[in-house]
């Protein structure tokens, strides 16, 4: 049974039915409508918190979307799986992938910034941000803030009035030109 039947959540089975109907009316071939329906059902089961089944049904979309900007957001969603998981370089990589297939996506960016000033799950010595700060590496600490901030400037430049306290902090530290 897909997910959408049997999910209680309002707004994800609204999103469900006016899915299904576009799904009717928008010329599609069948595979990127079953790819479609995986991504949904991916979609609806991380809203959930149910990492593993989502990740089952956007691996399934991969395998079927051919369109490089859809196959962008199930990378990204991926991404952010990882990122909950606090397995940052897979995030990372994620990210990555999603921004080869679709180069205007800000939020892939301010995540990966914000892996790069904070990162948590690394071993010592590929510490990121303030976790190298915190171990006395100031100068490894600089160069993640510095990709930090590449990455700040590149979602900034996309959506100008978002990401506040990025600015900010690029201003405070001197990073924004």
């Amino acid at each position: 049974m897909s997910r959408s039947g049997i999910n209680g959540n309002f707004i994800d089975k609204t999103f469900s039915i006016v899915a299904n109907i576009l799904l009717r009316i928008i010329p599609t071939t069948s595979g990127e409508k079953e790819a479609f329906t995986y991504y949904r059902d991916g979609m609806s089961a991380q809203s959930e918190g149910n990492y593993a089944e989502a990740l089952q049904n956007y691996y399934e979309a991969m395998r079927l979307e051919i369109d490089p900007y859809d196959r962008s957001y199930i990378l990204y969603n991926i991404g952010l799986i990882h990122t909950s998981n606090g397995e940052h370089t897979k995030a990372l990589e994620y990210y990555f992938r999603a921004l080869e297939r679709n180069p205007f996506l800000p939020q892939a960016f301010n995540n990966m910034a914000v892996i790069c000033h904070y990162g948590r799950d690394l071993p010592p010595y590929s510490d990121r941000g303030e976790q190298a700060v915190q171990q006395g590496y100031s100068e490894i600490a600089e160069a993640w803030f510095d990709q930090a901030a590449e990455y700040w400037k590149q979602a900034i430049a996309l959506t100008p009035g978002n990401y506040i306290e990025a600015q900010n902090w690029l201003k405070i530290t001197r990073r924004f030109e």
